[in-house]
């Protein structure tokens, strides 16, 4: 199944495309990477090198890819961070251009804006983008907890609440919402919770929570979570797979002591995971 990736790509490391191509095509998709950027390496080492692209060139790939009549095999668009709003409507256009030429294409939306730990960390105006553009055009949005509050407008510290601002969040548009990572009053310390509901039920999964950094986790967990329901379309199963299979590539990122996803490394735990997690209807 061919998918279109618009995300950041960096040289060094494993973030964005550089993340979520291998992931896709290790469980066997095409994949057609579009980069919003290209950097030497991730942000958070505090320096890099490279540039941003800007929407122009995005659209003029995207239709450069149309031009060769093959949106219309294409069967999911995959977007992760925007660095401006500009670069966001390209997106959308993509999107749109995919949709016309195959209207059974599914939009997977990481709305990237920013974590608990940081507050939001994208440009001005992005944020406002990924609510009221980015967010309805989707069919499956995959924010982590800090983003479903901002998206949904509200604090969710419990189980109830968290499950509110899903709701709200599908009335925006989205069929299908995976909140990467949930941690309310409910949640040990030690564990990590991941929520995924498709409007008519909801299920989370509970794993350890792992000391390492996790830089491109998010991206990894979009794709996987994509790449899974496409062939299953089944949010319980896609969830399980793709959380079993993060968790593997972290683990071993634990034990090798890397700072970057050990992805090549621990490649078998993509497609078969060592671990496997119990999927609850909440």
């Amino acid at each position: 199944m061919p998918i279109l990736s618009i995300q950041s790509h960096v040289a060094y490391g494993h973030v964005g495309n550089s993340a979520a191509v291998f992931a896709l095509q290790r469980l066997g998709h095409d994949v057609w990477p579009v980069h919003t950027v290209q950097f030497s390496n991730h942000t958070g080492y505090g320096s890099w090198r490279g540039r941003v692209f800007d929407a122009a060139l995005v659209r003029d790939v995207v239709e450069g890819i149309e031009e060769r009549g093959a949106l219309a095999q294409c069967d999911a668009v995959l977007s992760g961070y925007v660095g401006d709003a500009a670069v966001g409507e390209a997106i959308l256009d993509a999107v749109a251009r995919v949709r016309r030429a195959n209207p059974s294409a599914l939009y997977c939306c990481d709305p990237v804006i920013g974590d608990r730990e940081q507050g939001a960390f994208v440009r001005p105006g992005v944020a406002e983008f990924m609510r009221d553009c980015a967010v309805p055009a989707a069919d499956i949005v995959t924010p982590n907890h800090f983003e479903l509050d901002l998206l949904a407008g509200a604090c969710s510290s419990t189980l109830q609440a968290a499950k509110a601002a899903v709701e709200r969040v599908h009335t925006l548009g989205p069929r299908i919402v995976l909140v990467t990572s949930l941690r309310t009053e409910e949640t040990p310390a030690d564990a990590l919770d991941l929520l995924g509901s498709d409007g008519g039920g909801c299920w989370r999964i509970r794993t350890p929570r792992l000391a390492v950094p996790a830089n491109g986790a998010g991206d990894l967990i979009a794709a996987l979570f994509l790449a899974r329901y496409l062939t299953n379309r089944s949010v319980p199963e896609a969830l399980s797979l793709a959380a079993a299979g993060v968790f593997g590539v972290l683990s071993a990122q634990q034990r090798t002591g890397m700072r970057e996803l050990p992805l090549v490394q621990a490649q078998d735990q993509l497609v078969e995971p060592d671990h496997s997690f119990a999927v609850e209807r909440v």
